[in-house]
């Protein structure tokens, strides 16, 4: 083989010398011969992307670095994920039983949740190469180069794991929906299709004698947007949900990323795992980085619970705006959102966790609540509650001004969504209806009666309290952020 392209190759030469001495001009044929092998490099996945460098940095790690003891409030997902991970562990009490090791484990959830931390840990816990692409890296303009680098990934994969004499390796896809869409939703090409295709055909392939036991973990935050055929027994045999983390989940989080950080004695963190409701794993773990930064900023040996406050403030809104409000505005704004205080603290005892006028992101102001238990399904009652706490700000300006500003737009907003789940979740007079065959002016007319039903509501719990409306109001011009507890001590005095 060697002299036959050796011989080609003279002979190539000896044409081109050839062609030069009659005078010919090559230089057509030259650029024609360039683009033909640039355009086979594309093809072949060679150029045009960093796909092999990407690849290869993140399968040069032998050990991630992550262990599951470092992921906190996924108790659930752990176990999950650890049970099917054993089938690789002990492969022959696999063999033993006839079961056949899962191919694919599908990792759900929003943003921030851990799930590739989820992947990362889970080649230590096997002892496996571990290999991770996003799905965009998959992505190109020219036909057949997403099936190319597939192929290439498996292939590196099981490569990586006979170098490292590994009996398994883990392929981690990120962001997977963008190659595993549904087919025949790009209209343009059928590139995402074939890639599609390709990925199916490689997972098919996995074989349980193989010397390299392959295992395809992937993550999404869209799986409603996943082809079916991906999904179906036989590839990803496991689906994982990776969810937001509840109080306790929270609160185990805070402690693994407060390691090694000086917290003062005053820090609670069951307190911040409680006004934290709503916030990922990535969240948690920016609030106690920027309460770092704060007491840095200010000079503190220790983090103070002050800065953990203002920590979650800055995660929630964005930091603190060096806009200069005047003091007219800033006077509607402070009326707004005690507006808003008031009636939470009227229909919900105990919710305000924090009152401020320090603008800070889009909000020139805001009342943020901390709910006393973690609720994941809501009654009527609780969906009205939240619209009359929308309302409260702009009828707190109606009060003062006998008009409200644009500053309310956002929360009509809220409460005509808020109204809307009333409706579609069959708590309106309506009764159990679907949207489209309900009609809009019928679902329009009901949303109108919801929302002037919570302002007459609102307009009664406000019509004697402007005196208190006004006493707090000028404290909070001069404060800037007071808490909830002095919010309360006010509306106790009054």
């Amino acid at each position: 083989m060697m002299r036959y392209r050796e011989l080609l190759i003279g002979v190539a030469l000896g044409a081109v010398v050839f062609l030069i001495s009659l005078g010919v001009d090559l230089m057509p044929i030259f650029l024609i011969g360039g683009a033909l092998l640039v355009l086979y490099l594309l093809t072949q996945g060679k150029m045009g992307s960093q796909f092999e460098l990407v690849g290869n940095s993140a399968a040069s790690r032998v050990d991630t670095g992550v262990r599951f003891d470092d992921i906190g409030g996924q108790e659930v997902a752990k176990r999950e994920l650890l049970e099917a991970l054993d089938f690789v562990r002990d492969r022959e009490t696999v063999q033993q039983l006839g079961i056949r090791p899962l191919k694919g484990i599908l990792l759900t959830g929003p943003p921030g949740t851990g799930k590739t931390l989820l992947a990362k840990a889970a080649a230590n816990y096997t002892d496996s190469a571990f290999v991770s692409a996003s799905g965009s890296e998959f992505v190109e303009l020219y036909a057949g180069v997403g099936a190319q680098r597939v192929r290439q990934l498996f292939n590196k994969a099981r490569q990586l794991a006979t170098k490292l004499n590994k009996q398994s390796a883990i392929i981690f896809i990120d962001e997977i929906e963008i190659i595993a869409g549904k087919r025949g939703s790009h209209s343009s090409h059928l590139e995402y299709d074939q890639t599609l295709n390709q990925l199916l055909v490689e997972m098919d392939g996995i074989k349980p004698e193989e010397n390299v036991k392959v295992v395809v973990i992937a993550a999404t935050n869209r799986a409603d947007m996943l082809d079916s055929a991906i999904l179906r027994p036989g590839r990803f045999d496991r689906q994982v949900k990776v969810d937001l983390p509840d109080k306790e989940g929270r609160m185990h989080i805070l402690n693994i990323h407060a390691k090694g950080k000086p917290l003062a004695a005053s820090v609670d963190l069951s307190e911040v795992a409680k006004d934290t409701f709503g916030f990922s794993g990535a969240h948690l773990e920016s609030l106690i980085n920027e309460a770092a930064i704060l007491a840095y900023r200010k000079d503190r040996n220790q983090i103070e619970m002050d800065d953990i406050r203002e920590a979650i403030d800055k995660v929630m809104l964005g930091e603190k705006l060096e806009r200069k409000v005047d003091r007219d505005e800033l006077k509607r704004v402070a009326i707004h959102e005690v507006g808003h205080a008031l009636v939470s603290e009227m229909v919900r005892p105990g919710s305000v966790a924090t009152l401020t006028v320090i603008p800070r992101g889009k909000a020139l102001g805001f009342m943020r609540q901390a709910p006393e238990k973690e609720q994941y399904l809501y009654t009527k009652a609780y969906l009205e509650d939240q619209i009359a706490i929308c309302l409260g700000g702009a009828l707190a300006e109606e009060l003062i001004y006998h008009n409200w500003s644009t500053g309310a737009s956002n929360d009509f907003e809220q409460a005509t969504s808020l109204g809307k789940q009333v409706i579609l979740t069959g708590l309106s007079k309506l009764g159990i209806v679907q949207e489209d065959l309900a009609g809009k002016e019928r679902i329009y007319e009901t949303l109108k009666e919801i929302l002037e039903e919570q302002q007459t509501r609102v307009r009664n719990i406000l019509s004697d309290k402007e005196s208190v409306i006004r006493k707090i109001c000028d404290v909070l011009m001069e404060e800037e952020k007071v808490s909830g507890d002095w919010f309360r001590q006010q509306l106790q005095c009054a």
